[in-house]
């Protein structure tokens, strides 16, 4: 038999399709689900690992004849994800969570279990390829199928973790992935995918921030480019550069949020062509490729859905760098991540404060 690989199980198809893909290939695989949220409060609203998500990857293991364990990691979640995202957001800030869960909740710690139960690797479900360059380092590249790639939220895993990893649905479209579960007799092979973040199922970030810190930001002013109050909102939680709903306001043109003033809890509007920037800088950087001494030229994404798109990266110190693109880009939120690619090669990226 091939070596031990525990698979990370959130109860999923892809997930599932990982484990039931290395099982055939011959791997001794262990399957291990992280219990990292549960809902509370008065709507009980969240789906993170919710009990019929682990009885899905219970069924999946008892299916493929591997073992399956739970492990209880909420409070590195609520530490490591739920408070910075919550303390963010008050902040006027527009947080990528998903970045900061694999870089210091579930690559991190399930290496920690597959040491422990004698696994000389880890997989996910993740649309990325790993590959070694021929000297034992790992590089990261994007998924096949680039609708639903997740390069984007792994850039900050460590080089020392990228090279346990196995993703064995990175050469697989969607399509694909749900057909081999199929095939494999999977029972969750037509499950729905999450579309909204695991813990704010709903899309309803204020209610959720409400809750979790006991009240808003409070409420403030929408104002346009020139200082002028247009209106009132509730707290500038939940606002991101870019957005057009929820402004509450009218006008015979659509209007834009530019900026959010935490200091004054004010929502800076503005027309479209106003949100076009043509650089940007990040902070906390977190490079899988050398990290770089000089000026060099690569594609940059900005969010998720964002289209990696030409530019000049610069490093200004130990852990940030200056972006100049050869377009000005749409709608650079505070927050999110900026991510650096050479072709689909992830080379690392950072936060984006500005």
């Amino acid at each position: 038999m091939k070596p031990r690989v525990l698979v990370a199980m959130s109860g999923g198809v892809d997930s599932s399709v990982a484990a039931a893909l290395l099982a055939e290939q011959g791997y001794d695989v262990v399957g291990v689900t992280l219990h990292l949220w549960d809902a509370r409060g008065a709507s009980q609203v969240g789906r993170c690992c919710a009990p019929e998500d682990r009885d899905d990857a219970r069924r999946t293991c008892e299916h493929l004849g591997v073992p399956h364990y739970v492990m209880d990691e909420r409070e590195a979640f609520q530490r490591h994800v739920v408070a910075p995202f919550v303390a963010d957001n008050l902040a006027g800030v527009t947080p990528s969570p998903c970045v900061a869960c694999n870089q210091h909740v579930k690559l991190t710690r399930l290496w920690q279990i597959a040491q422990g139960l004698g696994a000389q690797a880890v997989a996910t479900g993740h649309y990325v390829r790993v590959r070694s360059d021929g000297e034992g380092e790992a590089r990261l590249l994007r998924g096949l199928d680039t609708t639903k790639d997740q390069s984007y939220f792994l850039y900050g895993v460590p080089k020392r973790l990228l090279a346990r990893l196995m993703c064995p649905l990175g050469e697989l479209t969607k399509d694909a992935a749900r057909a081999e579960a199929k095939r494999l007799g999977l029972s969750n092979w037509n499950k729905p995918d999450s579309q909204e973040l695991c813990f704010v199922p709903d899309g309803d970030v204020r209610g959720f921030i409400g809750r979790e810190a006991g009240g808003s930001a409070g409420p403030g002013p929408v104002i346009d480019e020139a200082g002028k109050v247009l209106g009132q909102h509730a707290g500038i939680e939940g606002f991101t550069v870019g957005q057009r709903r929820g402004l509450g306001i009218a006008g015979p043109a659509p209007r834009y949020v530019l900026e959010v003033l935490p200091e004054s809890r004010a929502v800076r509007v503005g027309p479209a062509h106003a949100l076009l920037k043509p650089t940007l800088s990040a902070h906390t950087a977190s490079w899988i490729a050398a990290r770089p001494a000089a000026p060099f030229s690569a594609s940059v994404r900005i969010r998720y859905r964002h289209t990696p798109a030409p530019a000049t990266v610069t490093p200004i110190d130990g852990d940030r760098f200056q972006v100049c693109f050869e377009a000005p880009q749409r709608a650079i939120a505070p927050g999110q991540a900026a991510v650096v690619y050479a072709q689909d090669q992830v080379l690392g990226g950072g936060v984006i404060e500005g």
